[in-house]
């Protein structure tokens, strides 16, 4: 039986999953799970992932929820190819660099999708937002640079663990027209990550669901963002994310939208 994870194409959390599946040669299937970012779930992806969030894994009777635990999962049950290096130090480094990624890397992506596509922000807060996520952005992207070093692949002599945590999220900064520099080292490995067959795919699906045809994907942007205002679809505001927007300047954009209803936090598990 294939496995199931639970996916929205756009989510860089599921990216990471399904690209180290199919690197490994591991068959899943990918369902979006209906009503996600209502707060309310439907049963069989709640079973799943009492978060709410994706992605989560169904493995036979097994569910795990949580990217970075779902990969641990996929590199013991599949070992071959391993993603992760052979000796302790390189391994700690390896998830050093996801949960960078996973922490303070993805909370900028994500406050700039509340500004562009969600409307958090006008004016001069909208610009001190922008400008806070350009300046970390760099930051970031130098201190890659030199985790990068000389080597081809943040993993090393091959593509792993390493790299399928941080491509997501730097495809995410080029989306919004801060990704590296043409000819700089890290733009150079993006190139090259871009160009394996298991990252083109996600990056597929994630132009799939974002494009649909122009006109589609502006109306259908267009009634998330009625959606948002009617307190309808919510967006998560947890951990990192909630501390990217308020030390950014941001505070009045949690406070509104608490007033509004269109955040939210993590869920009651249920009994």
């Amino acid at each position: 039986m294939a496995l199931t994870v639970f996916d929205h194409p756009l989510s860089p959390y599921a990216q990471k999953v399904k690209i180290a599946l199919t690197e490994k040669g591991v068959p899943f299937s990918a369902p979006l799970p209906t009503a996600l970012g209502s707060g309310q779930v439907d049963a069989a992806f709640q079973s799943a992932s009492p978060r709410g969030e994706v992605p989560a894994l169904v493995d036979g009777d097994l569910r795990i929820f949580d990217s970075t635990i779902i990969l641990e999962y996929i590199e013991d049950r599949w070992p071959d190819p391993p993603l992760l290096p052979a000796d302790p130090a390189s391994r700690a480094h390896m998830r050093m660099l996801e949960d960078v990624m996973d922490t303070h890397y993805e909370a900028i992506n994500w406050g700039l999708a509340e500004l562009v596509h969600f409307g958090r922000a006008k004016g001069d807060l909208a610009a001190t937002l922008w400008q806070r996520a350009t300046e970390q952005t760099q930051r970031w992207q130098a201190w890659l640079t030199a985790q990068l070093g000389d080597s081809d692949w943040f993993t090393g002599d091959r593509f792993g663990w390493g790299d399928l945590a941080v491509i997501p999220y730097v495809n995410g900064s080029t989306g919004f027209e801060l990704g590296p520099k043409p000819g700089t080292p890290l733009h150079t490995w993006q190139q090259r990550a871009n160009a394996r067959p298991s990252v083109t795919t996600v990056n597929e699906a994630a132009a799939s669901m974002a494009m649909g045809g122009s006109e589609a994907a502006a109306a259908g942007m267009k009634a998330v963002r009625g959606m948002l205002e009617r307190g309808e679809f919510k967006r998560e505001y947890r951990d990192h994310r909630l501390e990217w927007i308020i030390k950014s300047g941001g505070l009045e954009v949690v406070t509104r939208g608490l007033e509004k209803g269109n955040i939210r936090f993590t869920p009651e598990f249920p009994a």
